[in-house]
């Protein structure tokens, strides 16, 4: 069995034992340009002291070749997890010095060191991905976030590589075949925030004039990429954030070198590595890119700027408190970006699309509070999740609306003062505030961070006047928004308030006269769903797109696809409103968040008998959006990227797309036609039978770079005949060569279109391979296998007989499990209740 996935108990249990000060790490890459070599040279020297005479060290790789104890030779004990260590000095006074040599693999998942090649130049691009426990996959250390040390890099590579770890360079010498390159000692980490990068990478510089003085900035990505990246656009956000940052928590910003990485084939959407924060490649734009997508990327590098506080400089002890980092990583990213980083709309983004993950994670049978019990290394992974990261900032934003944000940035300082360079559990944090505040926070804390559940809260008019009614009491304030109609618009005629002490509270002095539209929590402050009387329905189906103010339209969007994925709003009526009123949409996040949930409305929600009738009334509604956009517009764009989607489940406009992309036909006026969309288009083609390899190549030559060579794997697998399909099926389980990149491409093509008629048959091959794949897979590649691949049959039998016959399975496969399954008897709930046509 292996002993990879550490336990809260065991290595709480070392960290009693051990007291790390310093580790050195030394890497040699001068290899990684060979594809033939797949492992590279590694070794670290720990120092610390211990009541103990014995412990273990953390390594997953390809071999341990020594280990030396206060310089003596050791037998090499490792069982491919852990490398068992005696003999230690187990007085408090005498330091020990463990150096262990190994042989590390070069990692193409995502996982430890990312290796990539470019196959626009043949260059070679590495760094490293940690959280929560990749680190030990690259250099031998204490896996645990409450083992913090000093950390010292030395990293060999190849001449002519940028070089880059968390601390600033201090020295660069030539050795046999490239360069060494030795950082400053960091101050105090844990091991899952050190990083390393290194490869021919473009470098746009910059400073910032800190309050410790003056601090040197970097943004890097791939040479061939240097064209698209606005630097000066992620500059100007960074000295931004980081002056906010230091005024707000009242601390300077303490890691010396700001650099921001832009890195290939990332399965996160950016870690927040001191002095080296690395980004997804999605957010270098090669296209066209809406205010949404601009927005969301200032909100990320906002949101990791955070980290630099809350989780780098104050650390949980355990992943149990996860949230202490994640949710205040979450709700400062759009604090910030609404306060100083030009999108004073951040918080209406936030309303649909990060509440909507919260909402959806919270009712899967898996939820969990906002604190949660994290046993294992296992469970961490998969706690990355909705409810750590957007619910927790939706009861943050209550908690600030609760002890005013003046006392809760004072308990923030007062926090980051008393542990800085510590770890930290939640009554630290409860006491920070409460010193700050006045306010007794326990019995906030045990209703919103140690529940589970969302509850709703829907307006009811009766005889009495007005009634707010919950689903479930917890301690909040919820606002009510009044409309009438005047001229053919929604227009707010006033609002009222209560406390929420009782599941039923009448609103006595709430005006009702001439109000068409009730709308509880208008003003998005409470984390709840809300739920629409008939009347409110029936107005919003009439004026929903002209509520002048966009945090309102936020909720009520919000409330109807609640609505519909709870079974309550018919599909047709829901895809009917969002045809109606979403070309008419003013703001690019709810207008992209309204495009795409109907057509996920129309794949899973719809009646059989209904689907066909809506796929095209989609298609032809997006069409004829696409048509009528401003030329130009982030709309136009929206839409566009509305019919690639609705183009690969209905060939209404093949013709057209085809022509188009043949520049046969012109394109609509004012849309760029970017690399990015045409192979949108093209994918979509593909799956509906009208593109062929010819097509695809033909595409490839003109974009052969890593997005054109995925996005053909998703066209060449999306083809509709059952070969294809079948072979991309089993490609995916099968062919280890893939990269994190290919699989998920690979997976897209299987299921392109929702032709499950393609793959039904692999339903019972598909429960059979999940156990195995979790075994010999890394966690990461096997949950997007378990995920992606899960069958979207029309029984719950088969993940029910899964489920019943293996109850050892590790808990997180089965929660995975568990949470597909979910997903499937809700499709299948919903589309049961959808009233006849």
């Amino acid at each position: 069995m292996s002993s990879a996935n550490l336990t809260r108990e065991e290595t709480a249990a070392r960290a009693a034992g051990i007291r790390l000060h310093a580790v050195e790490v030394d890497l040699d890459l001068r290899s990684a340009p060979d594809a033939a070599a797949t492992t590279f040279p590694t070794r670290s020297t720990l120092e610390f002291t211990a009541s103990t005479d014995r412990t273990w060290v953390d390594f997953i790789g390809a071999a341990v070749d020594a280990v030396t104890v206060n310089g003596r030779s050791q037998p090499v004990v490792w069982d491919g997890a852990r490398v068992q260590i005696s003999g230690l000095h187990s007085d408090a006074a005498t330091a020990n010095v463990v150096r262990i040599e190994a042989s590390a693999r070069y990692s193409t998942s995502g996982e430890g060191l990312h290796r990539f090649r470019d196959p626009v130049d043949g260059a070679t691009y590495l760094y490293t991905q940690y959280e929560p426990a990749d680190c030990r996959r690259v250099y031998p250390c204490f896996e645990q976030p409450d083992m913090k040390a000093r950390w010292s890099f030395v990293v060999a590579a190849p001449t002519g590589w940028a070089v880059l770890s968390n601390g600033a360079e201090s020295s660069r010498e030539e050795v046999d075949g490239g360069v060494s390159v030795r950082f400053a000692e960091t101050l105090p980490l844990s091991s899952y925030i050190t990083a390393v990068a290194a490869g021919p990478y473009h470098r746009a510089e910059g400073t910032y004039a800190g309050a410790d003085g003056e601090i040197p900035l970097g943004v890097l990505c791939r040479a061939s990429l240097a064209a698209h990246l606005d630097a000066d656009e992620i500059l100007d956000i960074t000295r931004r954030g980081l002056s906010f940052f230091e005024k707000a928590f009242d601390y300077p910003y303490p890691w010396g070198t700001y650099d921001q990485i832009f890195v290939p084939e990332y399965n996160l959407g950016a870690m927040e590595n001191p002095g080296l924060v690395t980004f997804t490649e999605a957010y270098v734009f090669r296209g066209a890119a809406t205010a949404a997508q601009r927005e969301a990327r200032a909100n990320t590098i906002l949101h990791e700027m955070a980290h630099m506080w809350f989780g780098d400089l104050a650390t949980m002890r355990w992943w149990d408190d996860l949230w202490l980092k994640e949710s205040f990583a979450d709700y400062m990213g759009t604090h910030a970006a609404a306060a100083v980083g030009g999108f004073p709309d951040a918080w209406v983004s936030f309303a649909t699309r990060r509440k909507g993950w919260a909402y959806t994670q919270d009712q899967l049978p898996t939820t969990h509070p906002i604190v949660a019990d994290i046993p294992d290394l296992e469970a961490a992974k998969l706690n990355f999740d909705g409810i750590t990261y957007a619910k927790g900032a939706s009861v943050l934003k209550q908690l600030v609306g609760f002890v005013g944000e003046g006392a809760f940035f004072r308990g923030a300082q007062r926090y980051f003062a008393r542990h800085a360079f510590g770890n930290t559990t939640l009554p630290d944090l409860l006491q920070a505030l409460e010193e700050a505040s006045g306010r007794d926070l326990r019995a906030w804390s045990a209703a919103w961070l140690q529940t589970t559940g969302v509850a709703d809260v829907r307006a009811e008019r009766t005889a009495e006047g007005l009634a707010l009614a919950v689903s479930e009491v917890r301690p909040d304030r919820v606002n009510v928004g009044l409309y009438a109609e005047a001229d053919g618009r929604l227009v707010r005629r006033g609002s009222t308030s209560a406390d929420i002490v009782d599941a039923r509270t009448l609103l006595a002095d709430a005006p009702l006269e001439d109000v068409v539209l009730v709308v509880p929590n208008d003003d998005d402050r409470t984390y709840a769903k809300v739920r629409l009387d008939a009347a409110s329905t029936d107005a919003v189906a009439r004026g929903l797109s002209t509520i002048n103010d966009t945090l309102a339209r936020a909720v009520v969007w919000a409330s109807l696809w609640n609505a519909v994925r709870d079974g309550i709003l018919p599909a047709t009526d829901y895809v009917d409103i969002v045809a109606r009123h979403a070309p008419r949409e003013t703001d690019a996040a709810l207008l992209t968040e309204a495009a795409t949930r109907a057509a996920f409305t129309i794949a899973h929600f719809a009646a059989d008998r209904d689907r066909p009738a809506l796929a095209a009334g989609w298609l032809e509604t997006a069409w004829s959006a696409l048509q009528r956009a401003v030329p130009g517009s982030d709309a136009q764009l929206i839409w566009a990227r509305a019919v690639g989607a609705a183009a690969a489940v209905c060939d209404d406009r093949a013709t057209d797309l085809g022509a188009i992309l043949a520049d046969s036909a012109p394109a609509p006026a004012g849309l760029r036609l970017d690399p990015d969309l045409r192979w949108a288009w093209l994918v979509a083609l593909a799956a509906t039978a009208h593109a062929d390899d010819t097509d695809i190549e033909r595409e490839l030559r003109a974009d052969d770079t890593a997005s054109g060579r995925v996005a053909a794997r998703t066209a060449r697998t999306a083809r509709p005949d059952a070969d294809t399909r079948a072979r991309g099926w089993h490609d995916a389980w099968s062919d280890e060569t893939l990269t994190n990149d290919h699989l998920d491409a690979t997976i897209a093509g299987v299921r392109a279109g929702g032709r499950r008629d393609l793959i039904a048959g692999f339903d019972d091959e598909y429960f059979a391979r999940i156990l195995p794949a979790w075994r010999s897979r890394s966690i990461e590649i096997a949950r997007r296998l378990v995920v992606g691949l899960f069958p979207a049959s029309p029984s719950l039998d088969a993940a029910d007989a899964w489920l019943r016959d293996h109850p050892d399975a590790p808990g997180a496969l089965r929660r995975l499990v568990i949470e597909q399954r979910d997903g499937l008897a809700r499709d299948l709930r919903v589309r049961a209740a959808q009233p006849s046509s």
